[in-house]
């Protein structure tokens, strides 16, 4: 089979194609013939050592991807050969990420996938969307799960509605029931957002977006789901509503901010940060039945039309997908790997 390796840190150039024997899926492990991989940022920083030192001598990135289970090892249930699968979490602790056409992965970090979901669709969710998950699911007084319905009367704040996380946790507020805004850079993006489903979009870079959003809500937002906290510190202290919450999952923009600390308990703001490597296994397991259901709802499609373009690379070019997300291409990188 072709597989992509790298075996030292640095730029894309450290990718390469090479042909290796598949694995056998051992004891609780199931083998999955990828379809399509999907790229995130947290791929790229890793292949670029962003981690330290690399955990094994070579190693398969990409963390998701879709496609079909090929073999199932012992003790495996509920899984099975022919079984179509979005795959979450691939290269965690692994070297057998989803950058080749057959990989190994525990299947746990397999999810059987809706037969009116594309595999484009399979391989756009895991990271991105397991995080909106868990962001819009750590505020005060729940919801604990999402389902229609789950937020109704909630107001939901999206910075960067754009990106990837961005565009999952638009679809799955609007989903469960919440009003949707989203802060945005440009028309193009706020054109994006729109057609993700967020109710408003608010340009950050012209005129007050405080002002805007409280116009929008003027009881205050009651989760933000925040890629720059730094960045951003100022604007969520002006618009976040008592008892709200604002879920961090990136640092883009700085790794420090400062807060008010007197101004921030008087409304009794939470701070949430999450990452999605050390969440529990509980939380993961509730996103992937929560997703699925988002999947088979239609309620999570992907392309321009729904608010993510899609930006297509062939197996052999996995080095120029990797270079196209770290230098921020708008919508979702994707790798072509086998035919579906």
């Amino acid at each position: 089979m072709r597989a992509v390796v790298y075996s030292q840190a640095g730029d894309p150039s450290v990718l390469e194609v090479v042909e290796r024997e598949p694995g056998v899926p051992g004891r609780g492990e199931v083998r999955v013939r990828v379809v399509v991989s999907g790229v995130n940022p947290t791929d790229w920083k890793s292949r670029a050592g962003a981690t330290g030192q690399l955990a094994f001598p070579e190693i398969v990135p990409n963390q998701d991807g879709a496609g079909v289970v090929d073999a199932v090892g012992p003790g495996v249930d509920g899984i099975a050969v022919g079984d179509r699968v979005w795959i979450l979490l691939a290269a965690h602790g692994r070297p057998t990420g989803t950058a080749q056409e057959l990989t190994v992965v525990p299947a746990d970090r397999v999810v059987r996938l809706p037969d009116t979901a594309s595999f484009d669709s399979g391989a756009a969710l895991g990271v991105p969307a397991v995080t909106a998950h868990r962001a819009l699911t750590v505020a005060e007084g729940g919801p604990t799960r999402l389902a229609p319905g789950a937020l109704d009367g909630k107001v939901v704040l999206v910075a960067g509605g754009a990106g990837a996380v961005g565009h999952a946790a638009i679809q799955l507020a609007r989903w469960a029931g919440a009003t949707v805004i989203t802060t945005i850079s440009s028309p193009e993006k706020a054109a994006l957002a729109t057609a993700a489903g967020a109710h408003h979009t608010v340009d950050y870079t012209t005129g007050d977006a405080a002002d805007a959003i409280r116009g929008l809500a003027p009881g205050g937002v009651d989760i933000v789901v925040e890629v720059a906290p730094a960045v951003n510190a100022r604007l969520n202290h002006a618009v976040i509503a008592n008892r709200g919450t604002i879920a961090v999952y990136a640092n883009n923009g700085g790794d420090s901010m400062t807060l008010d600390v007197r101004a921030h308990f008087s409304l009794n703001v939470r701070y949430q940060f999450l990452l999605l490597y050390t969440l529990a296994p509980e939380a993961i397991a509730a996103a992937t039945h929560d997703i699925t259901a988002a999947l088979e709802a239609g309620a999570l499609p992907v392309g321009e039309e729904a608010g993510l373009p899609l930006v297509r690379f062939p197996l052999e070019r996995t080095a120029d997908a990797h270079a196209a997300v770290e230098s921020g291409v708008t919508g979702k990188v994707l790798i072509d790997v086998t035919e579906g």
